[in-house]
Parts: structure tokens; C-alpha cells; sequence
């Protein structure tokens, strides 16, 4: 009899293994499903104050202020792609159009006076990029490779945008639409608790993504503002790039950094470097920087503690160690996991004393 249950619960368990084993391996498969799911969601949740605003304000119906809210999303859209064609229009016909031995002079004379201007040695310089066998290691098949992933991502991309702005449009118009889907794998005697924590998360969430709209608009302007007093070519475009790059948590402001500084000093190449490119460069970097400290000093600590209502230190904390388990991706979603953990775990665990100091500000 004994060795019947055993055996019957080993065979239940290896059922369970299989059937988690089986959940992870479709849960792989259809990765990029799920990825259109969490964007639509976002959209959803940066797209709900307004639909709410024309509903109750405007006294629209539902599914018309759902319309006009992806028609505005759209026209951003649109409007973005706009902004950049010109760009891409305009560095192809400077390609087209580029005398290599021209440019070769160019990056040659910036090389020399940059090296001399910081006393360098070049044969110290070429010496340590032997040594460091960058050269080595490059893959003269990386721009074959990566045009064909560009022609075959280009066509994934499409059929993701209309993915997702055809599940969006359902989660804004059926707010309840994911929520009813997650009440499915709850217990029917925990529905209401669950139902009243996944308000607590949608709105907590909406302010948060509203907020990081205006955190980068922030620093869109200070960046335009400093790049057009210096005269840097596509001003607007490089502004928007390394505003948008901030999203990237602490790793976002350090390559949009050192993108600010490559694209000022080639902006200007050809001019002389210690008349021109050098002052230039550090204008503009100097701008860049105030715009850092306003968003680290303003921006930042209100976002977090006026819309997920937690500690800046709470969140730095949190996103150091989302990124070092998930790496960039947990980065950027660490603080509306992290939100939501908190918003579910004071619905259900409210009495532990953890839980309660954690979320005392809920």
C-alpha cells in the first residue's frame, strides 16, 4: 500500500514537472506575444488618464474617447517616424555624395590635433590598440549581418506595431479586459482582494508612466535648447535620442552621453579642434550635465515618490538589483514590478510587519 502512494506520488510529481516544463517551453515559443501584451499594456496605462479625462470631463462615449486617445498615440507616431525620415534622407545623400579621401583628412587631422593637444604619443596610442586586440577582433561580416537583420527585423517590427495597437485598443476600451484574463488562476475567494489591488496597480502605474513622459519631454527641451545655442547639426533628432535613452536606468544617461559627445565633435569636423570642436564639445557636455542634475534632483524623486509613492533610495536599490539579476531589462522594468509586488503583497499580506513598513505609503 505504502509503496502504491509512493509510487503515485512520484508519478504526480513527474505529471507537474511536465506540465511546468511544457508552460516554460510555450511560454518561450510565443516570447514575442507576450512582449506585444506588456507593450500594449503600457500603452494602456500611459492612455487611461486620458480616456478617463474625455469620458468624464468631455462626457464622450467610450469607445469614441478610445478612438481619439489611439488616434493622438498614432499621430505621435507618426509624427517621431516624420522627424527621423529627413534624417536618414539626408545622411544618405552625404554618403552618396562623400569624398572618402576628404573625409580620410578630416578624421586624420581631428586624430593629430586631438592627441597633440592632450600630449599623446601617437605610436603610444596605436601601440595600445595592438596591444588591447580590438583590431583583431573584428568581424568584417558585421555589416552584411546586420543589414540582413535589419531588412527581416524591419518586417517583424511592422507586424509587432499593429499588434500591438490592435491589443491596446481592447485594453483601453475593456479595461478589465487583462484583468479579467489574471482572475482566471485566482481562487474565487481571493477575487476581491485581487480586484481591488489591480486598481490600486493600474493607477499607481498610469501616474508613473504618465510621469517618465514628462521626465524625458524635461530633458528633450534642456538638450534642444543647448544643442541649437551651439549650432550642432539635427539638434532635435540627437535631443529626442538621448532624452528617450534615459529610460535606460543609470546606464541610459552614460550612453547618451557619450552619443552627445560623438555626434557634437563630428558635427564640426573639420574645423579646428582647439578653436572650435574642443569648446563646442564641452558647452554642450557642460549642458548635458545640468540637465542630469535637474533630473536627478527634481525630476526623479518626484516621479517615484508622487506617482509609485517610494523611497528614491528604495528604487536605486531596486533597479541595482534587478539589473544585476536580469541585466538592462530588469532595469527597466524594476520599478513597475516592484510597484506592483508592493500593491499586491499589502492587499494580502498586510498584517507582517515587513510588508506593513514597506508599504505604509500606500
Amino acid at each position: 500500500m505504502n509503496s502504491k502512494i509512493i509510487a503515485n506520488g512520484i508519478l504526480r510529481a513527474c505529471a507537474v514537472l511536465l506540465g511546468i516544463c511544457l508552460v516554460l517551453y510555450f511560454l518561450y515559443e510565443v516570447q514575442s506575444v507576450i512582449v506585444y501584451i506588456a507593450i500594449a499594456a503600457v500603452i494602456s496605462l500611459v492612455g487611461r488618464p486620458l480616456v478617463l479625462f474625455l469620458r468624464r470631463r468631455l462626457k464622450f462615449n467610450n469607445t469614441v474617447a478610445v478612438i481619439i486617445t489611439m488616434i493622438i498615440f498614432i499621430g505621435l507616431l507618426l509624427g517621431l517616424i516624420r522627424m527621423f525620415i529627413p534624417l536618414v534622407v539626408e545622411q544618405g545623400q552625404n554618403l552618396s555624395l562623400l569624398d572618402i579621401d576628404e573625409l580620410q583628412q578630416s578624421a586624420e587631422n581631428l586624430y593629430s590635433e586631438i592627441t597633440a593637444h592632450f600630449g599623446l604619443s601617437k605610436v603610444d596610442v596605436e601601440q595600445s590598440i595592438k596591444d588591447s586586440g580590438m583590431l583583431s577582433k573584428l568581424d568584417y561580416s558585421i555589416l552584411p549581418n546586420f543589414l540582413n537583420s535589419f531588412i527581416g527585423g524591419l518586417g517583424e517590427s511592422i507586424i509587432g506595431l499593429f499588434s500591438v495597437l490592435f491589443i491596446s485598443f481592447f485594453f483601453l476600451k475593456d479595461s478589465r479586459l487583462f484583468e479579467n484574463g489574471i482572475l482566471t488562476f485566482v481562487p474565487e475567494s481571493k477575487e476581491s482582494r485581487w480586484k481591488k489591488s489591480s486598481g490600486s496597480i493600474k493607477d499607481l502605474l498610469s501616474r508613473y508612466f504618465v510621469g517618465l513622459i514628462f521626465q524625458i519631454l524635461i530633458l528633450f527641451v534642456i538638450y534642444t535648447i543647448v544643442l541649437l545655442a551651439f549650432g550642432i547639426d539635427n539638434a532635435v533628432v540627437i535631443a529626442f535620442l538621448c532624452a528617450l535613452l534615459n529610460l535606460i536606468p543609470y546606464v541610459g544617461p552614460l550612453i547618451s552621453g557619450l552619443l552627445m559627445l560623438v555626434l557634437t565633435m563630428s558635427s564640426n569636423l573639420g574645423e579646428h579642434f582647439n578653436d572650435v570642436i574642443l569648446p563646442k564639445t564641452i558647452y554642450v557636455m557642460i549642458g548635458f550635465i545640468v540637465a542630469q542634475l535637474v533630473d536627478n534632483f527634481f525630476s526623479q524623486p518626484f516621479i517615484f515618490s508622487k506617482s509609485v509613492k517610494s523611497h528614491p533610495l528604495e528604487i536605486f536599490l531596486v533597479i541595482i538589483i534587478a539589473g544585476l539579476l536580469f541585466g538592462i531589462v530588469g532595469m527597466i522594468v524594476a520599478v513597475p514590478a516592484y510597484t506592483s509586488i508592493k500593491v499586491i503583497l499589502k492587499e494580502f499580506l498586510s498584517e507582517n510587519k515587513v510588508v506593513k513598513k514597506l508599504t505604509k505609503d500606500l
